[in-house]
């Protein structure tokens, strides 16, 4: 049994739960909302790509998260919220061979219409400081943010 004791959350206020059986080619359901979905490897990857991927799970997550976080950092830079609003955060998550098995690297792509880009450019990296996402993989994953023109 491996455990890690680094710096935890000093009051937890949700925990989410899923359940998984047949890995990349099964099924998960989450609990409180309840989510079921069924699982398949990507057809890029030899699979059918007829079910969710872990990840779009993962790319979902981060980029909701970031998007979340930003609104904390917009408070600190005043940045209005009517510019938040606007905002649009693409995520890309890509798997590929590392080692004997595999890893992932990150492309967080932020597109804040009417806001400067010396200002937007502070806001994504303040916001990348505060989201949890991007805490727990720092060091970790390889993450490039870039703030965009668009995201069409």
């Amino acid at each position: 049994m491996t455990t890690y004791t680094g710096n935890e959350p000093s009051n937890i206020s949700y925990t989410a739960v899923a359940d998984i059986t047949g890995g990349r080619e099964g099924h998960a359901d989450s609990h409180e909302p309840d989510l079921s979905l069924d699982l398949d490897t990507p057809k890029a990857m030899g699979g059918k790509g007829q079910g969710t991927n872990p990840e779009q799970l993962f790319a979902i997550g981060w980029g909701a998260c970031f998007q979340g976080a930003m609104g904390l950092a917009g408070k600190e830079l005043r940045v209005p919220a009517t510019k938040l609003a606007q905002s649009r955060v693409r995520t890309h998550i890509s798997l590929g061979d590392q080692g004997e098995s595999f890893g992932i690297k990150a492309l967080i792509e932020v597109c804040l219409p009417g806001v400067d880009r010396d200002l937007a450019t502070r806001l994504v990296e303040r916001t990348q400081e505060l989201c949890p996402y991007s805490k727990a993989t720092a060091g970790n994953v390889p993450t490039e943010v870039v703030v965009v023109d668009n995201l069409d």
